[in-house]
């Protein structure tokens, strides 16, 4: 979707997706070293960012939408945090390479076409031994209905993101039901794909 449908979708003045983190980083962040420097990849309107940060991490938010970003700082300064933000299309311009310890994603869709360099760029901008956590919806989300994409192409096929990921080491990798309610846009069960990856060393 481009910048312009997210500028327009994060111009309301309630947080779409909430301001709570996404249960699956709330669970996975214990595996961050401490005062971690992390890429938050398709980062919207900042919760997870802003959690992350609240936890004594460095934290730089990427979105294409400024719009989304400027709220992120607002909740940032809300809670008494601190992050840093770049707008930027992460299908087409490279994350500084090596330039984080852990690099995070939630549900960052993009077409099929451009899903192989987004999950290139979120590798190549975690450190050797650094992780990469993400969780997105499947295909199989179509049934459900319950948040994200309303078409195919912008979902995710399992297959595609082992054979992406398969040079690394893969410590969790889930496949099916989970419940979310982040604001009003994921509401119930659906399904998802959720990935903890440590970057192998070169």
């Amino acid at each position: 979707m481009s910048k312009d449908h997210w500028d327009n979708s994060f111009s309301e003045e309630d947080y779409v997706y909430g301001e709570e983190p996404n249960d699956f980083i709330r669970e996975q962040a214990e595996r961050l070293p401490e005062h971690a420097r992390i890429s938050a990849f398709a980062e919207g309107e900042g919760r997870n960012a802003v959690y992350l940060a609240g936890l004594g991490h460095k934290v730089t938010a990427y979105d294409q939408s400024e719009v989304g970003l400027q709220k992120a700082c607002q909740l940032a300064e809300r809670l008494n945090v601190r992050i840093e933000t770049a707008a930027m299309d992460l299908t087409k311009e490279w994350v500084p390479a090596e330039s984080a310890d852990a690099a995070i994603m939630v549900f960052g869709h993009v077409p099929k076409k451009s899903q192989p360099f987004l999950f290139e760029n979120l590798m190549q901008s975690v450190r050797p031994g650094g992780y990469l956590l993400f969780e997105v919806y499947s295909e199989r989300q179509l049934e459900y209905g319950t948040g994200g994409p309303k078409e195919v192409k912008s979902l995710y096929d399992p297959a595609d993101l082992l054979k992406w990921l398969g040079p690394h080491d893969i410590l969790h990798f889930y496949y099916g039901e989970a419940v979310r309610h982040e604001g009003k846009r994921h509401t119930g069960t659906g399904h998802v794909i959720q990935g903890v990856i440590k970057k192998r060393m070169a």
